[in-house]
């Protein structure tokens, strides 16, 4: 498979020099879910980003909002834009805006007259643990003003990243429910972090009600654990089981680089890939890697 076309569904691109980025230009964020952060904590331009995927055939990638400074969100959009026309890639953006602030349709306008930009990711509010929501507080997908701002997505043709931890899947199928309409793409697996049997039961609960909705799609992509190395081993079943719950056409894989870097390097992550689907027909190789992405960001041939 060393010559299968991969679009790469999720990557960040960051210049510390340029804009500003708080988790990795400030104090080291003692609650990031991989831990120590300090090896990211520098510049990845294009050239980092060749280097890292040299040995694979990577045609057009997504670029994922990288938690830049939130006023200079629009900023960050311009500066990929920027990337793309001198590098060629990336050759979509996935660009952010809040939902619930009182300028919301403002920066999701201004987004989305950028013509690369293809979608939005805009994190809810999140519990800590699953005992710990606190379901309809301010900025959580119940609250009235995040669904208000939320359902301006088909106005604009955008659609959502969504990035939540597994046990708050369900309530995000819900919002999927209510928003038939919009293309919903969930990231990183659904954050399968505890592979104990509860902590699997749980992650599956949530990953089923999404795939319900037809209009949720599945990035396969930071499969890393808060604790312990990135394997091929551990991670085959997982990937197998997210693509019999969305199915072959609502997948798609992506490095999450450099971030997933803190636990593999893109070689292992894409040869991973590359190996735990070597059995599958083709066409569905093709779909997995690249086509499914295009169709999904809209990504021109």
């Amino acid at each position: 498979m060393d010559d299968i076309e991969i679009v790469d569904a999720h990557h960040h691109l960051w210049d510390l020099g340029g804009l500003r980025y708080p988790f990795l230009t400030d104090e080291p964020k003692e609650d990031f879910f991989l831990g120590d952060n300090s090896p990211i904590r520098k510049n990845y331009l294009p050239a980092d980003y060749r280097h890292d995927s040299a040995c694979h055939n990577v045609i057009k990638t997504v670029h994922i909002e990288a938690e830049c400074d939130r006023a200079t969100q629009v900023a960050e959009s311009e500066w990929i834009s920027r990337i793309n026309a001198e590098h060629g890639f990336p050759n979509a953006i996935v660009a952010h805006a809040w939902f619930d602030e009182n300028n919301s349709e403002e920066i999701l306008a201004a987004q989305a007259a950028i013509p690369l930009v293809r979608g939005i990711r805009s994190k809810p509010v999140t519990a800590a643990a699953p005992n710990s929501k606190q379901p309809g507080a301010p900025r959580t997908m119940q609250d009235p003003k995040w669904l208000a701002g939320f359902a301006l997505l088909e106005k604009y043709d955008l659609s959502w990243d969504l990035r939540v931890p597994c046990w708050h899947l369900e309530e995000a199928a819900e919002v999927a429910r209510a928003f038939p309409g919009t293309r919903i793409v969930l990231n990183h697996t659904g954050f399968p972090w505890d592979r104990s049997e509860d902590g699997l039961a749980l992650w599956r609960r949530g990953m089923h009600a999404l795939a319900a909705a037809p209009n949720v799609h599945l990035k396969i992509s930071c499969l890393c654990l808060p604790d312990g190395p990135w394997t091929l081993e551990s991670n085959r079943p997982i990937v197998l089981e997210a693509i019999d719950m969305f199915g072959v056409d609502r997948c798609m894989f992506a490095s999450n680089y450099p971030v997933d870097g803190l636990r593999a390097s893109y070689d292992l992550i894409y040869d991973s890939f590359k190996t735990i689907v070597a059995d599958f027909p083709r066409a569905d190789q093709e779909k997995l890697f690249s086509k499914n992405a295009m169709a999904f960001y809209r990504i021109d041939p």
